[in-house]
């Protein structure tokens, strides 16, 4: 089985676009949306919800009025003020849930109850199965629910017998990037030809060589500048990244996206087409890929 983790070093950079159409070629694999804190690929792919299930990661402390003798240690222990000292009770919007005070309350008068964060997926797509999620609005653990899903991915592909997870990986240099390269098989960087697209690809390429995980660069847009794609080609050879493929900006990506579709189902986008297919070649004959 062979996880390839599709990454950027920002967002916007036509990553879940290119994620969805290598999907349509691949087919009969199973899709992980990794990006949990702003999923979308969704929207391209349009799943059948098969499970649904709740995350949780972290918890809240409650202060227990029967077992509490006011002693006030837990309010001097707070660094986030969130300890009412009047009511004796806990704020949870200023509460961090750090568990300082549910440890060192001298009376065990505080409870920790874990919170549930999000949900997590398994749905039917028209290219094979999908595992995604959604994390609640400001909620943390996002790494945490990267790895949840992925180790999911992982157990449909087992079930189901079908040998490559394409996983789509959340943008920047993070913890729930961290949680998505680490024991995949390689990591496709897409990258743009910018200022920021290349300050943020030598981000991403360090991490990611932190992690020995194996690694190729697309550049997308490549005819935008063409100073900084002759850059991002230097800085690849460098690093010992092959350069997959480069993709000129076509407006062809948003008008099939606004039809619900890939652009390898789009009408009249031929051109780009056989571009990303021959992208797509190129990852499936990488040493990475193919050992």
């Amino acid at each position: 089985m062979k996880e390839l983790v599709i990454i950027s070093g920002k967002g916007g950079t036509g990553k879940t676009s290119l994620t969805a159409s290598m999907a349509i070629l691949a087919q009969n694999c199973v899709l992980c949306d990794a990006d949990v804190d702003a999923a979308d690929l969704h929207l391209l792919l349009k799943p059948e919800l098969v499970e649904k299930h709740d995350f949780k990661g972290g918890g809240l402390a409650e202060i227990e009025a029967d077992k509490c003798t006011a002693c006030g240690l837990c309010h001097d222990l707070c660094r986030f003020d969130a300890v009412d000292n009047e009511n004796w009770r806990i704020d949870p919007v200023a509460c961090e849930g750090c568990g300082v005070c549910v440890d060192l309350c001298p009376e065990q008068a505080i409870a920790f109850p874990e919170q549930k964060c999000g949900e997590w997926f398994i749905s039917k797509t028209r290219v094979g199965p999908m595992v995604h999620a959604r994390l609640g609005i400001a909620e943390e653990n996002s790494g945490k629910l990267v790895t949840l899903i992925r180790q999911q991915a992982q157990e449909v592909a087992s079930r189901d017998n079908l040998d490559l997870i394409i996983t789509d990986g959340p943008p920047g240099i993070g913890c729930p990037v961290i949680a998505s390269i680490g024991g995949a098989a390689a990591v496709l960087i897409v990258t743009e030809p910018t200022v920021a697209g290349v300050h943020d690809l030598q981000r991403v390429t360090a991490l990611a060589d932190h992690f020995k995980v194996p690694c190729m660069v697309l550049i997308n847009k490549f005819d935008l500048n063409a100073d900084n794609t002759r850059l991002i080609r230097r800085k690849a050879a460098e690093a010992h990244m092959p350069v997959v493929g480069e993709v000129p900006f076509d407006p062809v990506f948003t008008q099939a996206m606004v039809q619900g579709q890939t652009a390898m189902e789009y009408n009249g986008a031929g051109k780009i087409q056989s571009i990303v297919k021959k992208v797509w070649e190129a990852v499936l004959n990488s040493p990475a890929m193919r050992d």
